[in-house]
Formats: structure tokens, sequence, C-alpha cells
């Protein structure tokens, strides 16, 4: 994935993690705008898109997209801008919600620093399984 791709796809989570509570609060949603438009995303048509608030995103294509964005072998620099970007976002309202945390917590599993020989395992393992119950 390029870096334009990368940084498309981080804000795509971005916009999902503000969905991940059921409603983009106003300090969330002035936080995303302020994000599309430093990212040099305001015209991206898929970002307008999401922005909108159209279609809400649901829980799982917020993490299907964390998973594309992080991959199998992700940078440190990566994690580092995606936590960065989701902490400020959750920050935002000033209210941490339950689903919130839980993103947290799953961001904080892909932290390279935190991944041992087991724990890499254990991910591809969990690869393997959803790619098999999906050709099924």
């Amino acid at each position: 994935m390029n870096q334009a791709d990368k940084t498309k796809q981080l804000m795509k989570i971005v916009i999902g993690a503000a969905w991940i509570d059921g409603i983009i609060q106003e300090e969330e949603r002035e936080y995303l705008k302020k994000m599309a438009q430093e990212k040099g995303l305001n015209d991206d048509p898929e970002i307008k898109s999401l922005l909108s608030e159209i279609k809400s995103v649901s829980h799982q294509e917020c993490y299907t997209w964390l998973e594309e964005y992080l991959g199998q072998n992700h940078q440190k620099k990566d994690y580092q801008n995606l936590l960065e970007a989701i902490s400020g976002l959750v920050y935002s309202d000033g209210n941490i919600d339950v689903q919130e945390a839980r993103l947290l917590n799953q961001i904080e599993n892909f932290d390279p620093e935190n991944q041992t020989p087991q724990s890499i395992f254990t991910y591809l393992l969990s690869s393997v399984k959803k790619i098999y119950r999906k050709a099924l």
C-alpha cells in the first residue's frame, strides 16, 4: 500500500471509529473535517461520502479497514499514526464510550513492540480461519 492509500485508509478508519458508538458527536465531526483538510482528502469522493454521514459505518467495516491498514507486517510508524489519530478522535468529545475503549484496546494489540512470535502466529491463524469461513 503506497503512502497516499495509507493516508486515505487511516482517514476511513478514523471516520469508522467516530461511528463506533452509534453517533458522531459535534466535536468528532469537527475533528474529522480538520483531519481531512490536513491530509488533503477534502475532495476525495469516498471520504466526502463518508463525511456526509448519509450512511453510517458498521463496526465490522471499521475493523476490516483497521486490519487492511495494518496488514500482517506493519511499520511502527503506521501503528503510531493510527493510535494518534484515533486517540485524538476519542478524546475530542471528552467522553470515552465502551465501544471506543474496545477499539483502542484492539489497536494496542497491533503494537509491533508487543508482537511475539506466538502472537503473530495467533494472528495469522485467525486470518486463515476467517478466509476459510468466507470460502464456505
